[in-house]
Formats: structure tokens, C-alpha cells, sequence
């Protein structure tokens, strides 16, 4: 009886324990501008949490400025798609949920947001701004043209971002109306503000407390009602795994233009040092994931042809000197190539005018290093070879009928001359016929 007892115990406390640890919520951190790497995170998050089967909700902590579209959407379409319960929380206090913080929101199935923080300004710019209604009547013909297909172009963006977050607002039953402001005029809103406009659910102080609001709250998931149990839910915060980590720094585009450049310098020098590997090899390796983060960010390969054709002209200069022609046109390609290699007007994804100032700068000196030691060589005299012996002196030890003994270069020779020339005269190389040579007399009978 006693042993049984104790068993009952053990197993009673085990059952208890697993309760708890079933009744779980997941918390995933969204900080800094939304790329493919955050997008990897929250997707497969997601896709984890419903396999795993005792979370009952999985929480988005966010701080962002935005980010890009394409990872945006793949976040939204991940959260629509479900099972579990995915509620959006823009915490702590001083945080932001703007651009496409603020669409995430807007999809989830709970949208709260902690006290002192704001949402808002979805409006998608295009590179290069949107022109005045005046400015085209102050402007040449050519250029009214090019800035009303910039209208254009800017309006069929707001159009498709605007339809995508009314669409999102009527999913979930929030205020449509704010939502059009939110991407027509870049409408911000702060939390207590858009709590009045039902633009958000609620007002939570800290995750506790926002477990405590959503408890009995009734959703709609995928098409079924759920009630929240949030009783005695165990918060579980979701780090990235080294999948997300690689994928977070190499996609950082300072990190992708870095590793592109090192990959090619690095297969430049193995080709111009064959034998010495390990340059090959790591410029193999850094290519190949400068690739793959290329593969994934939003690449103007307009820009990254550039970029190659402007490496190609500086090493075909070192080959091919001439006038520098070839130099500075790489030069130039290599600098409008990094400018315009991320194809986004979002800050934080664009490649910084530093790094490029750097590489521009080495590149331009590694390129008239080459120059000057070319020119340096050129100028110099031959030190091996047939031309070495050109121009050189020494001495006529003896004369047999046209046929001559010459002591040049500490060796004796078979020489040749036009003219007479006597044992002892001091004569100079003037060609070289295989293994004999011309002379004539350095001074004249």
C-alpha cells in the first residue's frame, strides 16, 4: 500500500505537470526591418507549432520599421494558413508596427499593442519619390512623360497594397476605412487610438497580461470557432536556429555584397596565382553564398552585371594597359552597379555608400598600383634573354678573317662586324644572331 501510494503521487504530480506544459504559448520576436530571414523564422515557426499539437497560441512580439513585401506576404500567408491561433502583440513601450508591421497586424487573429506604441504608414514608395501635380508643367515634354509613368506606376502600387490590406481588415472584421488611410496617406495611429477605431483588439500592458485579456476570447480559425484556454498557459520564447542565424547574416545586404566582391576577387587571384588554393577556395565558398542570399533579396541584376563588368575592365587593364580607358570605365560600372544592386528604396536593404566608398577606393588604388608597376617595368631594361645583351660593351680579343673573339657580358663570344675592328678595341652589341653576335667599335678609327 505504501508503495502504491507512492506511485499514485508520482503519477498524479506527472499528469499534472504535463497539463501545464500542454497548455503552452509560443512567443516569436519580430526586431528590425522584415526580410527573407525573419520570414524563414516565423514560417517555420508556425509550421512547427502545429505539428507539436499542445500550443494554443503563438504570439508575434514585434518592433519594425517594415520591411520587404515578399517576406511580408509569405508571414501572412503562413498565419491565414494556421491551425493555431497567432496574435500579433507591437511591445514593449516605444515600439512600432509600420509598413509591413502593420499589414501582419491587420492578418493575425489578435491584434494588441503595449501602451506608448503606434502602428500605420503602409503607403509602398517607389524609388525616386512621387512627383508634384505642377511638376510637370515646369518640365520638358521627355521628362512630364517619364514622371507620369512614375505616377503610374506609384498608383498601381498603392492600389494593390491598398486592396491587399482592405482585404486583410474584412478577414478578421477590423476598420477597413483607417485601413485605405493607412496606405492612401501613411496614417499613423497610436495604441490608444487605434483600440477607439477597432483597428486593434486591445491594449495589453505585458504578455501576462495579454493572456489574461485573451482568455475565453472566441476566433474564427480557419473556418472553425475556437475559444482561448489560456489558464495556467506556460510562455515558451522561440529563438532562431542556426538555419535562421546563417540566413539573417548572409542576407544582410552589406554582408551579401561583401561575400559577392570577396568570391570574386578570390577567383581572380587563384586565376592569376594558379596553384595556391585556398584564395579559390574561399572565394568559391563566398560566391556561392553570396548567391544564395541573392537568391532570396529583392537584386537589381542590372546592377550586379555591372558590378561584374566593371571588375572585369579593371583586371583586363592590368593585363591590357593602355591608356587607363579600360580602368576607369571599371571604376565607374563598379560604383553605379553597387548603387543599384538592391532593388528596394527600403534603407534596410540597401547596400551602405561606406562599404561602397571602400571598395571603390581600394579598387581605384589596387588599379593604378598595377598601372604605375607596369609602366615601371617598361621603362626599365631587359635582365634576361637575347635583349639583355643589347646595348652591352666589352672587347675584342681576337680577329681571324672576319670572324671575331668578343668578351662581353664576363663570357666570350663569336661576333661579327661590318667594319674592321683590331684585338683590344673596346666594341658594342648592336644584335644578336643566335648564339653570335653583331658589334661595332664603340669609337670609330
Amino acid at each position: 500500500m505504501k508503495y502504491r501510494s507512492r506511485i499514485l503521487l508520482v503519477c498524479l504530480g506527472w499528469l499534472l505537470f504535463s497539463a501545464a506544459w500542454a497548455n503552452s504559448v509560443w512567443v516569436f520576436d519580430i526586431n528590425g526591418a522584415i526580410g527573407p530571414a525573419t520570414a524563414d523564422f516565423i514560417v517555420r515557426g508556425l509550421e512547427d507549432a502545429q505539428q507539436q499539437g499542445e500550443v494554443k497560441l503563438v504570439v508575434l512580439r514585434m518592433d519594425t520599421p517594415g520591411g520587404l513585401d515578399a517576406s511580408m506576404r509569405d508571414i501572412i500567408k503562413a498565419i491565414i494558413a494556421s491551425s493555431v491561433p497567432v496574435a500579433t502583440y507591437v511591445a514593449p513601450s516605444g515600439a512600432r508596427a509600420a509598413s509591413a508591421g502593420t499589414y501582419i497586424l491587420y492578418a493575425s487573429h489578435v491584434a494588441a499593442m503595449s501602451p506608448g506604441t503606434n502602428l500605420g504608414a503602409a503607403t509602398p514608395v517607389q524609388i525616386g519619390g512621387i512627383g508634384g501635380d505642377n511638376a510637370a508643367d515646369e518640365k520638358d515634354s521627355k521628362t512630364a512623360e517619364a514622371d507620369a509613368h512614375g505616377d503610374s506606376m506609384q498608383k498601381k502600387m498603392v492600389n494593390d497594397a491598398q486592396a491587399y490590406l482592405r482585404s486583410l481588415a474584412q478577414l478578421r472584421g477590423r476598420n477597413v476605412a483607417w485601413a485605405e488611410l493607412a496606405v492612401r496617406e501613411a496614417a499613423s495611429l497610436s495604441a490608444s487610438e487605434a483600440l477607439d477605431k477597432q483597428v486593434i483588439d486591445l491594449v495589453a500592458n505585458d504578455l501576462d497580461d495579454l493572456l489574461q485579456k485573451v482568455q475565453g476570447r472566441e476566433l474564427e480559425v480557419q473556418g472553425a470557432k475556437i475559444t482561448l484556454d489560456t489558464r495556467n498557459a506556460h510562455l515558451e520564447l522561440q529563438e532562431q536556429d542556426w538555419h535562421s542565424q546563417l540566413l539573417s547574416i548572409i542576407t544582410d545586404p552589406n554582408i551579401a555584397y561583401l561575400l559577392l566582391l570577396l568570391g570574386i576577387y578570390g577567383l581572380f587571384f587563384e586565376l592569376y596565382n594558379p596553384g595556391v588554393v585556398l584564395p579559390g577556395v574561399l572565394g568559391g565558398i563566398a560566391l556561392l553564398l553570396a548567391l544564395f542570399a541573392f537568391q532570396v533579396l529583392p537584386v537589381n541584376y542590372a546592377g550586379l552585371g555591372l558590378i561584374l563588368l566593371g571588375i572585369i575592365f579593371m583586371a583586363a587593364e592590368a593585363w591590357m594597359p593602355g591608356f587607363g580607358v579600360l580602368g576607369i570605365g571599371g571604376i565607374v560600372a563598379f560604383i553605379i552597379g553597387s548603387v543599384i544592386l538592391m532593388d528596394t528604396d527600403n534603407p534596410a536593404f540597401q547596400v551602405s555608400y561606406s562599404l561602397i566608398g571602400i571598395f571603390a577606393l581600394a579598387s581605384a588604388a589596387l588599379f593604378i598600383w598595377v598601372i604605375s608597376t607596369l609602366v615601371g617595368l617598361r621603362e626599365k631594361p631587359a635582365i634576361t634573354g637575347k635583349e639583355q645583351m643589347l646595348g652591352e660593351t666589352g672587347e675584342c680579343l681576337a680577329a681571324d678573317k672576319g670572324v671575331l673573339s668578343v668578351f662581353v657580358h664576363s663570357e666570350t663570344w663569336s661576333a661579327h662586324s661590318d667594319v674592321p675592328i683590331h684585338p683590344g678595341r673596346r666594341v658594342k652589341v648592336v644584335a644578336m644572331d643566335g648564339l653570335k653576335l653583331r658589334v661595332e667599335p664603340l669609337q670609330p678609327d
